[in-house]
């Protein structure tokens, strides 16, 4: 195939975790009185730590929004998008690596993989926050996540829900596909070589996106 890795985003691709993560984000402003009405939606696809450092300034709230996160992630349960795995391991079958690129740190993946135990055995390689010095938008985190499946950005598909993501998957190089879970089908297809409702979706036309 022309194509030889695949790299996934993690919320809104593999797990429907989206709109719990806004809600929260929501809850978060209106706690610490964030002037922005779409902040929520202005931070997706960025790490805690960007977030944490742009919006919080505050070193004591920024402390407590860390608190509230972790407490958060603890308790959420994150479910696997239907058929979100079976497409997974079809790319794989045809011998193309596969890696999770997201923006959520080690402890998040680790109570994931608690309440998925089979959850990584499906995947080559992550790609967390903690394995990138800059977030998306910025290229670096899918570059990292080609160099981790052995393949050039040229040679990797991306599948994102972001726009950070999108963005980022387009200046790595990388072929690009819109998952539009978090926004709309009319703004994801301008920035995506192919975009489908879901990675189940997407079954049908796995030998086109990788040829």
């Amino acid at each position: 195939m022309k194509y030889k890795a695949a790299l996934f985003d993690l919320d809104g691709v593999l797990i429907d975790s989206e709109t719990l993560y806004t809600e929260f984000w929501q809850r978060v402003g209106e706690r610490h009185h964030l002037p922005s009405p779409t902040f929520a939606q202005d931070i997706k696809g960025t790490t805690l730590i960007d977030i944490l450092e742009t919006h919080f300034p505050d070193p004591k709230v920024r402390a407590d929004v860390d608190k509230m996160l972790h407490r958060f992630e603890d308790e959420i349960v994150y479910p696997i998008f239907d058929g979100a795995l079976d497409f997974v391991d079809a790319v794989r079958s045809r011998g193309v690596k596969t890696v999770i690129v997201t923006s959520s740190d080690n402890q998040k993946m680790g109570v994931l993989y608690s309440q998925h135990p089979d959850f990584s055995s499906h995947f080559d390689a992550v790609v967390t926050s903690e394995d990138v010095t800059h977030s998306k938008p910025d290229p670096e985190p899918y570059q990292v996540g080609a160099r981790k499946a052995g393949a050039a950005p040229e040679e990797s598909v991306v599948f994102e829900d972001s726009f950070q993501g999108l963005e980022s998957g387009r200046s790595a190089k990388c072929r690009v596909v819109g998952i539009t879970t978090t926004n709309p089908e009319t703004k994801v297809a301008p920035l995506s070589d192919f975009h489908a409702p879901s990675l189940k979706a997407l079954l049908p036309k796995i030998d086109e996106i990788f040829g």
